[in-house]
């Protein structure tokens, strides 16, 4: 089986929705996080301190989160799409007054309602000890 990498109107649509994502994060927009995500049980969001298993889940933790430090910086962020209905997104970010490195990584899928993520996970990654 062949996939097509980086078919460009899919991956400007994937783009486009981890940008809509990443503008809901740091206002804390938890309708449109919601949203984002596919509303199933299979799908999951470890995050630095949890892990979600389900959309229940995940929405029940957005419900609960301070909505206080979430500016960032995001870089070396890479989008990748295989064929028309799957992609990738990766990145690195820094919290504002932070100098931990921050990685997350989304697998989105075309859904009828649209792209969502299926599968998140964010760390931190330690610095060197020194």
């Amino acid at each position: 089986m062949s996939y097509e990498i980086n078919i460009p109107d899919v991956l400007a649509e994937v783009t486009a929705a981890f940008q809509r994502y990443d503008a809901a994060l740091v206002s804390n927009d938890v309708a449109v996080l919601d949203e984002l995500f596919f509303k199933h049980p299979v799908t999951l969001r470890f995050g630095v301190t949890e892990n979600l298993y389900g959309y229940d889940a995940i929405a029940a933790f957005r419900s609960g989160r301070s909505p206080a430090g979430l500016a960032r910086r995001i870089f070396n962020t890479v989008i990748t799409t295989y064929g028309r209905d799957f992609g990738t997104a990766n990145t690195e970010f820094q919290r504002d007054g932070s100098d931990k490195t921050g990685r997350q990584s989304h697998t989105w899928l075309r859904t009828p309602d649209g792209w969502r993520i299926v599968a998140a996970h964010v760390s931190l990654l330690e610095q060197p000890k020194g």
